[in-house]
């Protein structure tokens, strides 16, 4: 067949793929998220089968610290998210003063009140309010949701010994893809552990910073920051945004100064220098395609996507690249490295 209607077929079914998965978004955003976090806790297994544990305390302790590990963080998230509702309403008199700072000192500088007034309209206290309200229905709907994701993982978890049989009697018939499927795992829990490991220390020096600035709910902030660790290119940006704008109404415009700097200190010292050498070559994803990636699993999951974008790319890259043989120029385009390593 031609080359170009290869192409052309491969890009339709893609698209026809993507747009099923996002109709069933509220279903395979979950079975993923299971799948990624049983992959994360599987060498707690591989210990325990390794004291010749019963099977039963195999399953059941690394289910039960992902439960209680999800458990705490909606727990913390939805106490904190409902502080957030009901602080944001006493800040209406700052926003106010803040809004005739502006426009004195837009006056002074020769701007327009009518272009101050529309580039400050989007933050309209009861916007944010607003917006506030819409993360707590968020945090409701992923308790309904975590039902299914603890169901899932219970499946999973029951299923991960004999999965680990299977994959391994196919290594005969199915080589590549067996151990592409294992260099997916094997990526894929190096990439959970490191980046959780960082992302902890970055919660933590950002709740300190936020403590001794005096800005509210630093716990809150912590966690946002903690979760937006796992989406690649601007979730630092994502953790920064909210407990900023939150430091510019209570403390005033130093504050936030304060707060941004604090967490770029943070973010450089962890995230440029000290992550890339443990993280190393780890994710095999080109910026590039880490960006992509994060457009296509957002645009598929919402916001579970952005955080599960790359373990999703990953066993997209598994099952379609690193099984065939025959891909190795794609294997180069995709990690950005020649096969040579160069």
């Amino acid at each position: 067949m031609p080359r170009a209607l290869v192409i052309l077929v491969g890009i339709a079914a893609a698209v026809v793929v993507l747009f099923g998965v996002r109709e069933v978004a509220s279903i395979a955003g979950p079975v993923v998220l299971a799948l990624v976090l049983v992959i994360a806790v599987s060498p707690i297994r591989g210990w325990l089968d390794a004291k010749s544990a019963p099977t039963w305390l195999q399953v059941a302790v690394p289910f039960l610290l992902v439960v209680l590990v999800l458990l705490g963080m909606v727990g913390i998230l939805t106490i904190s998210a409902t502080q957030l509702v009901s602080l944001l309403p006493t800040y209406t008199d700052q926003f106010d003063q803040l809004l005739a700072d502006s426009e004195r000192w837009a006056a002074a500088h020769g701007i327009s009140n009518d272009v101050l007034n529309k580039g400050l309209q989007a933050f309209d206290p009861g916007r944010v309010l607003g917006l506030a309200q819409s993360l707590l229905g968020s945090l409701i709907g992923i308790l309904s949701a975590l039902f299914l994701i603890v169901v899932l993982l219970l499946a999973m978890s029951l299923d991960a010994p004999r999965t680990s049989r299977i994959l391994t009697a196919g290594e005969g018939s199915r080589p590549q893809l067996v151990t592409a499927l294992a260099v997916f795992a094997h990526k894929t829990r190096r990439y959970l552990i490191v980046s959780t490991v960082f992302g902890l220390i970055n919660a933590i020096l950002d709740m300190v910073a936020l403590s001794l600035l005096d800005v509210p709910l630093p716990l809150l902030w912590g966690v946002l920051a903690l979760i937006a660790n796992y989406i690649p290119n601007i979730g630092f940006v994502i953790g920064l945004l909210p407990p900023a704008m939150l430091a510019l109404l209570d403390g005033g415009v130093r504050t936030m100064l304060l707060v941004i700097a604090a967490y770029i200190v943070i973010n450089v010292v962890t995230q440029s220098f000290i992550l890339p050498k443990f993280l190393g070559d780890a994710v095999g994803l080109s910026t590039t395609m880490t960006f992509i990636s994060l457009i296509v699993w957002t645009f598929v999951l919402g916001p579970l996507g952005a955080i599960l974008a790359i373990p999703l790319s990953l066993l997209t890259r598994a099952v379609l690249i690193d099984s065939d043989p025959s891909a190795k120029w794609v294997q180069a385009l995709v990690s950005g490295r020649l096969p040579g390593g160069g």
